[in-house]
């Protein structure tokens, strides 16, 4: 018997907390985004292009020039080296701007073995004013 009376208050205690987690928090924070990418080359005899890529909040494109990965007598660690100054000084003037660095994600890509791309995209958020 207690069981039965019981069942009601359970069911409406359920539906009560599903209403209340269900609505929007007033103090829930929310963000704003930027994006910042790198295509790294890894043609031989540096004839490839790459680039770090960001585009601000009014669509204006800030485009970099980075080293390609190869020169002609094989992988140059100099422009590694050099490619990796550039991308820690910029994620260092965002993070100086108030962004965060939320997500990293890579990917690669070559038609066969002798060329490709290094594709890196640097997302960064920050609270909105």
């Amino acid at each position: 018997m207690q069981t039965k009376r019981m069942f009601p208050l359970f069911f409406l205690a359920l539906l009560l907390s599903v209403s209340v987690f269900a609505q929007e928090s007033p103090f829930r924070v929310k963000y704003e985004y930027q994006q910042i990418t790198t295509i790294e080359s890894v043609v031989p005899g540096g004839l490839g292009r790459s680039r770090m890529i960001a585009t601000d909040k009014a669509g204006q494109l800030e485009d970099t020039k980075l080293e390609n990965f190869f020169s002609m007598v094989g992988i140059n660690f100099g422009n590694i080296k050099d490619n990796d100054l550039a991308i820690t000084k910029k994620i260092e003037q965002m993070s100086d701007n108030g962004w965060d660095l939320f997500q990293v994600s890579s990917a690669s890509y070559g038609a066969d073995k002798s060329t490709g791309i290094f594709l890196t995209r640097y997302l960064f958020r920050r609270p909105k004013q």
